[in-house]
């Protein structure tokens, strides 16, 4: 059985924490950890701070961990290495502007245009997704979908 961990927090650390564990658009993550470690200060055991978050012991020992080694920084997600999209938001922004344009274009002329203009090679597969996801037609849908309906 590993050793208990007991964590000491100032009332400026607990306030930090508290604020950080009811602020929007911080990951539950990171809301988590900081839960943990201000129950970890008022004496709750791993086992029962891991019950009552519904984590594992694991979790919540290297979350309190990590909040030792690393203070506030530490109740933060580190980036996770993994091969980067090819393309940046600006070459989807110049793919939509060309859209725009009175032509009409295939997703393997954009592609090709985007390879001689941008320097960005996608697969026609990988064009029609971005543009979906992005909600972007082509032209010719894009006119059929405003003209009044009878």
């Amino acid at each position: 059985m590993p050793a208990p961990i007991r964590i000491n927090l100032t009332d400026a650390e607990d306030q930090h924490l508290q604020d950080i564990s009811l602020a929007e658009g911080i990951p539950r993550r990171t809301k988590l950890r900081a839960m943990a470690v201000r129950l970890n200060a008022d004496g709750w055991t791993v086992a029962k701070i891991a019950q009552h978050l519904h984590q594992n012991e694991h979790t919540i020992r290297r979350g309190i961990r990590r909040w030792q080694a690393q203070g506030v920084e530490g109740l933060w997600e580190v980036p996770r290495p993994g091969r980067q999209p090819p393309w940046q938001p600006e070459d989807l922004q110049a793919v939509e502007n060309w859209l725009v344009e009175p032509r009409s274009y295939t997703s393997q002329q954009l592609c090709q245009r985007l390879a001689s203009e941008r320097k960005v090679e996608l697969s026609q597969r990988q064009m029609s997704r971005l543009l979906q996801k992005r909600g972007t037609a082509g032209n010719d849908y894009a006119t059929v979908l405003q003209l009044p309906k009878t």
